[in-house]
């Protein structure tokens, strides 16, 4: 009988009605999108590097190792020399180790030196492998392979020279003319920085900072043009030493094992080191920008309450339109809190109506547009919004529209004891 009669009022006033629900749909649209995108990109960043154990670097702090290791931002002011490196590779309990060296760039993009390695162990997301869009891996210290984004926007492709540059600044006045690398291989789009990194071999780099290697490696190049692939793959140039790296990756053979090996490398006697666990320095990176994220659920929480404000004002401009309404309803015997109850009843229809189509353009909206944000910009969102953020919606904006509704719904109880008084 009350949603009867709620809902016959709301149709007579369909167009006010109509003007509401799309008022509160647009808010609880932004502030749902705000609020999944706020938990798809702390997913995503505590993603950012998956299936890696530890990341062990020289001592210094924790989130500037993760910094520069990870998100190619920073610079680690020491290096680990391989005679460490392998006795912590060599620990019973490491089940694969990919290395690191930083320092150079190209146009702006860091250049990573490592092994093949690293496409195999380096994880991202729910455990996700790199993949190539086209090429492969460097089979040979003069190849390189690019992130997507610099492929992208530098308009590379299969087989182009680039040249490196001394530094991680966008402009350098010191470049590696003598020693350009060919593109072998463009990976596909991460959402990681992988997608803006270059890759060679630890050889290739120390071929590129070696003068003595720089002619040995332009008869290489005139070889290469006159023997078979294969004998080209396995090609060996000047020959070269690693003698340190910036940083590695290690892969576990037991999770329990993770404290253990930490432990001991922060104890280590020969070289001043630190192991982090990523997910640990993840998670405390994220807490450092919980400003942001504050603001982000501030402004929708805003949004969303000027559109209840307004549904209430609507309500209350009503009051005097509805004054015959009201008062056919008290001749007919209805009681001033009967006539509260039916304001409420309406306050809640219109929200949840705005509810319900806010979550279907959400869905709509994330159905549509997640292949071109995968495709353009490597942002990969769930389609599927969690219970807690369903239920904290309905909880809070059905709470706040009650709170809300209070006013139009005592301004109608008002209006009909007065109108019961003068009958």
């Amino acid at each position: 009988m009350l949603f009867k009669v709620a809902l016959a009022s709301l149709i007579n006033r369909r167009l006010t009605a109509l003007l509401t629900v799309l008022a509160i749909m647009v808010s609880v649209f932004v502030y749902l999108s705000v609020e999944h995108i706020r938990d798809q990109a702390k997913a995503s960043f505590g993603r950012t590097v998956s299936g890696v154990d530890l990341i062990v670097g020289p001592r210094t702090g924790q989130l500037n190792l993760l910094l520069a290791s990870v998100f190619r931002v920073g610079s680690l002011n020491n290096g680990i020399d391989m005679e460490t490196v392998h006795k912590i590779a060599d620990n019973k309990l490491v089940s694969w180790w990919v290395p690191l060296s930083f320092g150079d760039s190209h146009k702006g993009f860091p250049l990573v030196a490592t092994n093949t390695d690293y496409f195999k162990h380096y994880k991202y997301g729910d455990k996700q492998a790199l993949t190539f869009a086209s090429g492969d891996k460097f089979a040979s210290d003069n190849q390189l392979v690019l992130g997507a984004n610099v492929a992208k926007k530098l308009g590379y492709k299969l087989g182009d020279k680039v040249v490196m540059s001394h530094g991680l600044g966008v402009t350098s006045f010191s470049h590696h003319e003598q020693y350009p690398f060919e593109v072998s291989g463009i990976l596909k789009l991460t959402g990681t920085p992988v997608d803006q990194s270059l890759f060679i071999s630890l050889e290739g780099a120390e071929h590129m900072h070696d003068e003595n290697s720089h002619a040995a490696h332009s008869a290489q190049n005139s070889r290469e043009h006159e023997e078979h692939e294969h004998e080209h793959e396995h090609e060996h140039e000047h020959e070269v030493e690693v003698k340190e790296i910036s940083a590695m990756l290690l892969g576990l053979k037991a999770k329990f094992a993770t404290l253990v090996i930490q432990q001991q490398i922060n104890k280590l006697k020969e070289q001043p080191l630190m192991a982090i666990i990523p997910g640990v320095a993840l998670t405390e990176m994220w807490r450092l920008m919980g400003s942001m994220e504050k603001l982000l659920l501030i402004i929708s929480g805003l949004v969303l309450l000027a559109a209840l404000l307004g549904m209430s004002t609507m309500l209350l401009a009503s009051m005097r339109e509805r004054q015959r309404e009201i008062a056919i309803l008290r001749a007919m015997g209805a009681r001033p809190g009967f006539i509260f109850t039916i304001v409420q009843l309406e306050v809640l229809i219109l929200t949840m109506v705005a509810i319900f189509l806010a979550y279907g353009l959400l869905m709509l909206s994330l159905f549509l547009l997640k292949p071109w944000l995968a495709s353009q910009y490597g942002i990969f969102i769930d389609l599927h919004l969690t219970p807690g953020l369903i239920g904290q919606t309905f909880i809070v904006v059905l709470s706040t529209a009650f709170v809300i509704g209070l006013l139009p719904a005592i301004s109608a109880y008002r209006q009909s004891l007065q109108t019961g008084l003068s009958h």
